[in-house]
């Protein structure tokens, strides 16, 4: 009983703040950091499958695509990949006419770099601020490792990694990278391919724990997806595994992320503040125009690597 009363002032919070606030997007960066000679960490499909369960579940979702490669969202979806972001930050088209809608569920627009680099974060917020619930941005991080100035003005920073050594290594370096050149202090922390939740609970242990001591950094759990190989043969189809193989044990836990996705606390604005109290009240909904029209001490890091070899996954 206290769960659900919990989630319904959550829920009226939320609303109210939505109401009073004129950003009317929640926007999540979603960065999956590169680990040399295995597999992905899985970002791309994280972003496209939470985006698919968000839609399922009501949400009116914006797939931001900043990647432009053969396995990009983009291409998945077979959206535009040039075009109709500079159109739209150059005021030549609508947002509600330029993004694709997505046999998913969801809207999807492709973001090249070429047509991003050139504005600054005043017009990209044309893209952030616009009707949808949700946008989720499949982040691609410069050389450097930095974001995009797009990406940089996120409300929630997400990291996808995995149960490996090399995979918490990487996923450790991608936050200190992003907090030295944003200074963003909080990040969730998504747990991918898991095969026990147990080694999926010491991974972000480890990592949390090395980033809040030298870092100073907080990371919150967002969850974790099992390792299915029907994710990849969705991805084959071209398809996405909450859609097409909805029973999965990976599209489960999708669904579960987005259901938590929508309560975690939103900050009063994308520069890292997070809210002090809930406020008390029901606010009305769909009063604005949806993109989806059917929706509803001296430190030293040596030790890393000691720490993630820690992992029973590595035994």
């Amino acid at each position: 009983m206290r769960f659900t009363l919990d989630k319904f002032v959550s829920d009226q919070a939320e609303g109210l703040r939505r109401l009073l606030t004129r950003n009317s997007s929640r926007v999540v960066a979603v960065c999956g950091a590169p680990v040399g000679g295995m597999p992905g960490t899985g970002n791309t499909s994280t972003v496209v499958n939470l985006a698919a369960a968000l839609a399922a579940q009501g949400k009116d979702v914006l797939v931001i695509d900043e990647r432009q490669n053969a396995m990009s969202a983009s291409r998945l979806a077979n959206v535009p990949s040039t075009g109709a972001l500079g159109a739209v930050l150059t005021g030549k088209r609508f947002l509600q006419d330029a993004v694709t809608r997505t046999p998913f569920g969801f809207s999807m627009i492709a973001a090249p770099r070429d047509e991003r680099i050139s504005h600054d974060a005043a017009h990209c917020r044309i893209l952030l601020d616009g009707p949808a619930d949700i946008v989720l941005i499949d982040t691609q991080p410069d050389r450097s490792g930095a974001l995009s100035t797009l990406a940089a003005q996120a409300h929630d920073f997400v990291i996808v990694t995995r149960v490996a050594p090399a995979a918490i290594t990487e996923a450790y370096a991608c936050i200190k990278r992003l907090h030295y050149a944003h200074a963003i202090s909080r990040f969730r922390i998504v747990v991918n391919h898991v095969k026990n939740a147990a080694d999926a609970q010491i991974a972000f242990d480890n990592l949390a724990g090395v980033a809040s001591r030298y870092l100073a950094v907080q990371l919150m759990q967002a969850g974790c997806v099992a390792e299915d190989p029907r994710v990849a043969k969705a991805h084959e189809l071209s398809r996405c595994a909450v859609e097409a193989f909805p029973t999965t044990a990976a599209a489960r836990d999708y669904r579960h992320i987005a259901a938590d996705l929508q309560y975690w606390p939103m900050p009063e604005s994308s520069h890292f503040e997070w809210p002090v109290q809930a406020v008390h009240m029901e606010t009305p909904r769909n009063i604005e125009r949806s993109i989806n029209p059917g929706a509803t001490s001296r430190r030293t890091e040596t030790t890393l690597p000691e720490f993630a070899m820690r992992s029973p996954a590595s035994v």
